[in-house]
């Protein structure tokens, strides 16, 4: 009951509150009011995106790739791309701007800078200031209107150590001189005392992920002690100079691991008594709530305050597309109203906890600081405990009639210069624009009380909040930001290291068959380390299996579709209850780092619970029935198909290629490399278990040369799929294409063999995203994955930036044993191809420079990342796959020239392209020859059903592994026709 009335009271004081408020700030003409001619264009452009949904897209697009853009006439050129697709429909201010042929005339020029000023018009209503003279001056008309600042060096996208450094070393920078030019500003009660003590008057906002170019969630520990170490640095000098410090908020996936850090850096002994630190909360999570409670019992354990500010959050579009795509639960409320309740909970609980926090209220939405205005004044909160905020641009009038209330106003100002502040101005553009926002709403002059009404949230579906349904869902990944996640990967590799040294015979007709010869499978990372010894099929037993495999179709072929499709259901299901185990195998047999372990899991499910759809798709064939006759097409299996799988995913390949075959209804014989045969012998414990009959699955790992080559060329072999080197690959190929004697059909081949995959850089690209991009295509997984980059192709005005960028980038790996969490480059497969690649890598260095090599443990099969700068497209290390963590880096001139470099090789598998130019993404998608093409993105990882895999040109022969097709390769078709006609009748539909 004192609650319900405390509610009430709070509501009504809300509501008179942000009826003055509203009147204090509301402008006197609808910023929707016809466009008159001396209407700014930087007010024109947003007016513009407000009212044409296409335009905002369009429009925020050029304005995120402007800064990378060198002249006017690239300039011109990307307006014409941008704003001229038809799709957009243009204002007639705008549609004569852009009416020009040629953008290097007068015209285009004249385009060209009317937009960027326009643009940087707008930067500049949202960012402080690009110099630090500029920022003082925007800091000293701040103060001049009573309002405190926190400042945010814009520029955080750290992808390098030494970019890591350099963000904690311009902030040491920044407070030094802030702190100096403070000791010249007159008083400022209001901002400057609060209940009898000074308050600093230098605030700077930092992010934790700009401390450490390796943060990662799967590795907290690691990431910890190097944030820490920058931290303590920071935190120590701020206490000398007096300043203040707050710690931003970021991605949903930081989120528990920058609270946990926080939490146990200000407990230690240095900094538990330090009240002018600070935390920031995001009222859009909707565990956001409960973090608050967790904070007020530190901050309680703590015993001495700091601040919480508490925002509703800037990165919506981003984490719903990122939970969208992942299959995960969506961390934000799917509606504004749904956020707005929560920030007006979390404000209440937080002001009525202000004994043990300090509350900064950040919003540009009047209702939302009314009500923390109401619960302040009924609650009678002291002025050091509370203030408000808002972001510099946006609530100016708010913001002054807070002050003007007596309040403390902090204005959140960003600095630095345009190119790293264009995320920054893109999120305040996006939230300028948006309908829900409420600052577009209040210019829009909708009703006020429909402005100030509080906040209802309407009943959400339970489904929205794990996205939307797709035509095939694919398996979620592990999301290791979650702490149970990554102990239960902890734990599932303590047991499998349990399980160790064991041995695996061949599956042969239900039975498993001992062998007079095995092989030790060890650990790439520490090869001392055996995983299991596995039983090498003699050639007696080969024929043996081919035999049960032919004794078995026949009754395979006549189990129903349904059947088949739901064994492979059950091993899907098999796998997700196993995930954490099957992730802990391969990471230990074959050297795969976790999270890539896991998502080859992800991958192996999908192929199971897609082909097992795909043919029950594919079972009804096709009807195409005239008058008096039947016509039937449909698909029946080709017999026994061997599996030949590889050794780099050995669960996701070797399960794909299986299961095609088996739920086609052919007899299959899985014969795995050695390097990875006892995850293939797991494969086959679930495929048993699942159901699989006698004689129709078997689990034959052999020697290549001998076993391989031996079923390949068996007569009573239909079908070889086949995943490895081209030099393999291509002698298959010529095997199977040998009539054998009592052979009485020619075989199908299905091969997938290799690449030397490309990624064109080009001089509007996004240097952040293209250099974390192309260091994860080309050493992830230590580049032995058939789609990683080998050549990167880099137009000349940003050659030397990209590579500058690149190798620091790539010095800032951490390299080492698989299974640590920290690691990014682990080992290759074995000595072999250790030895290999360095063969190449001394090879390269006759050809062109060396920029990157770095150490390497002296345990295990490691291989340094290695980058070649200068390279000639015609190198050595430019066109032979190498399969390891070597790039060689090309210079090109211009946009045809890096087309006709990444398509100059005998190879055709995945390709990349990062640009912000649509001409460029047009060009390369009709001429860039590629199985796989991406842009602006990795190239590796393709997905199930959604990016379905492979290539052609040497990289392979046959449909996409994970696509529509890919099925039709293990079938074979048939017509079948009946003239149903008896003595000149027949039934006729709709016919009596």
């Amino acid at each position: 009951m004192v609650v319900q009335v405390a509610n009430s009271i709070y509501e009504t004081q809300t509501i008179e509150i942000a009826k003055q408020l509203l009147d204090a700030t509301r402008q006197k003409r609808s910023f929707f009011a016809n466009i008159r001619d001396n209407m700014r264009w930087d007010d024109k452009l947003l007016a513009w995106a407000m009212s044409n949904p296409g335009l905002r897209v369009q429009l925020f697009r050029f304005i995120d790739a402007l800064p990378a853009l060198q002249s006017k006439t690239e300039i011109a050129r990307h307006l014409q791309d941008y704003l001229g697709d038809e799709s957009v429909e243009l204002p007639a201010a705008l549609k004569n701007l852009l009416n020009f042929a040629n953008p290097d005339s007068m015209p285009g020029q004249l385009a060209a800078s009317t937009v960027s000023t326009a643009v940087e018009t707008l930067a500049n209503k949202y960012i402080a200031g690009a110099t630090i003279k500029q920022v003082m001056k925007t800091i000293e008309r701040l103060r001049k209107d009573k309002m405190a600042f926190t400042l945010d060096l814009l520029g955080e996208a750290v992808i390098t150590e030494t970019e890591a450094q350099s963000y904690l070393e311009r902030y040491l920078d920044l407070m030094e001189q802030l702190t100096q030019e403070a000791k010249s500003w007159s008083t400022m009660p209001q901002i400057d005392q609060a209940d009898g003590e000074d308050l600093p008057r230098v605030q700077v906002s930092v992010k934790l992920t700009a401390f450490y170019s390796q943060f990662d969630p799967l590795d907290p520990e690691g990431s910890k002690k190097r944030v820490c170490d920058r931290i303590r640095i920071l935190l120590r000098r701020a206490k000398e100079l007096g300043a203040a410090v707050h710690f931003d908020m970021e991605q949903y996936v930081y989120k528990d691991m920058t609270l946990g850090i926080l939490k146990e850096l200000l407990m230690e002994n240095e900094f538990r008594d330090r009240t002018d630190l600070g935390i920031t909360l995001q009222a859009y999570l909707r565990d956001s709530k409960g973090d608050l409670n967790d904070i007020i019992t530190w901050a309680k354990e703590r015993g001495n305050p700091l601040t919480v500010r508490l925002v509703k959050g800037a990165y919506w579009d981003q984490e719903t597309i990122k939970s969208l795509q992942n299959h995960w639960q969506q961390p934000v409320y799917n509606q504004k109203s749904a956020t707005d309740a929560n920030f007006e909970a979390m404000t209440q609980l937080l002001l009525e906890n202000h004994q043990y926090l300090y509350a900064a209220i950040g919003s540009h939405n009047v209702r939302s600081q009314a009500k923390a205005m109401a619960i302040a004044e009924q609650l009678n909160i002291p002025r050091r405990r509370f203030e408000m905020q808002v972001l510099y641009g946006m609530g100016d009038q708010l913001a002054k009639a807070l002050v003007k209330r007596g309040h403390r106003v902090r204005v959140y100002a960003p600095y630095g210069e345009l190119l790293p502040g264009m995320a920054y101005l893109i999120r305040r553009l996006l939230e300028n624009t948006a309908n829900s926002s409420f600052l577009r709403q209040s210019l829009e002059e909708r009703p006020v009380e429909e402005l100030i009404a509080p906040p209802v949230v309407a009943e959400e579906p339970v489904e929205t909040r794990h996205g939307a349904s797709l035509p095939f869902a694919n398996a979620p990944d592990t999301d290791y930001a979650q702490a149970d996640a990554r102990e239960k990967a902890q734990t599932a590799l303590q047991q499998v290291r349990q399980q160790l040294g064991k041995t695996y015979y061949p599956f042969i007709n239900g039975d498993y068959q001992p062998t007079t010869e095995t092989v030790d499978s060890v650990n790439p990372s520490n090869p001392s380390e055996i995983i299991g010894k596995v039983g090498l099929l003699s050639i007696d037993q080969a024929e043996t299996a081919l035999n049960a495999a032919k004794a078995a179709f026949p009754g395979w072929r006549r189990t129903p579709v349904k059947q088949r499709a739901d064994i492979l259901r059950q091993a899907a299901e098999l796998m997700e209850g196993r995930r954490e185990e099957l992730s802990a195998w391969i990471c230990l047999e074959v050297g795969k780092a976790l999270r890539e372990a896991d998502g080859e899991v992800s991958e192996a499910i999908d192929f199971c619970r897609y082909y097992a759809s795909e043919m029950e798709r594919l079972e009804g064939g096709y009807i195409y029935d005239v008058a008096g006759e039947t016509n039937r097409y449909v698909y029946q299996p080709r017999g026994i198909a061997v599996v030949i799988s590889p050794w780099n995913f050995p669960l996701a390949i070797a399960t794909g290629m299986t299961v095609a075959a088996l739920v086609a209804g052919n007899c299959t014989l899985l014969k795995p490399a050695e390097t990875s045969s006892v995850i293939a012998a797991k494969l086959a414990e679930i495929l048993v278990e699942a159901g699989i009959p006698k004689g129709v699955f078997q689990y034959v790992p052999g020697k290549g040369s001998q076993v391989g080559a031996y079923m390949v060329k068996h007569p009573d072999t239909h079908l070889i799929a086949f995943t490895g080197s081209q030099e393999v690959g291509c002698r298959i190929y010529a095997d199977a294409a040998i009539v054998q004697p009592s052979q009485t059909h020619l075989k199908r081949v299905i091969a997938e063999m290799g690449g030397k995959n490309g990624i064109i850089v080009d001089e509007s690209a996004d240097l952040d995203q293209a250099v974390a991009g192309v260091v994860k295509s080309a050493f992830g997984y230590s580049g032995q994955k058939c789609s990683a980059c080998s050549r990167v192709i880099v137009l000349d005005p940003i050659y030397n930036t990209f590579v500058e960028r690149l190798i620091e980038a790539t010095r800032s790996l951490n390299i080492g044993a698989a299974e640590l969490p920290s690691t990014q480059v682990g080992p290759v497969i074995d000595a072999t191809a250790r030895n290999r690649i360095q063969d190449y890598i001394e090879k390269g260095r006759q050809e062109a420079e060396i920029a990157v090599e770095c150490e390497v443990p002296e345990t295990g099969y490691f291989v340094s990342p290695t980058i070649f700068t200068n390279v000639s497209p015609d190198a050595k290390i430019a066109q032979a796959e190498i399969f390891g963590p070597v790039v060689a880096v090309i210079r090109v001139k211009d946009f045809p020239d890096a087309l006709a470099v990444a398509n100059g090789t005998k190879y055709a598998l995945t390709g990349g392209l990062y640009s912000r130019t649509p001409s460029h993404i047009d060009q390369a998608s009709t001429e860039f020859e590629v199985g796989n093409l991406y842009i602006n993105r990795t190239i590796t990882g393709a997905i199930v059903s959604r990016q379905p895999f492979g290539g052609f040109k040497l990289s392979g022969v046959g449909s996409k592994a994970g696509g529509p097709d890919y099925l039709l390769q293990f079938l074979e078709p048939r017509t079948i026709t009946e003239n149903i006609q008896r003595q000149g009748f027949a039934p006729i539909e709709g016919v009596d």
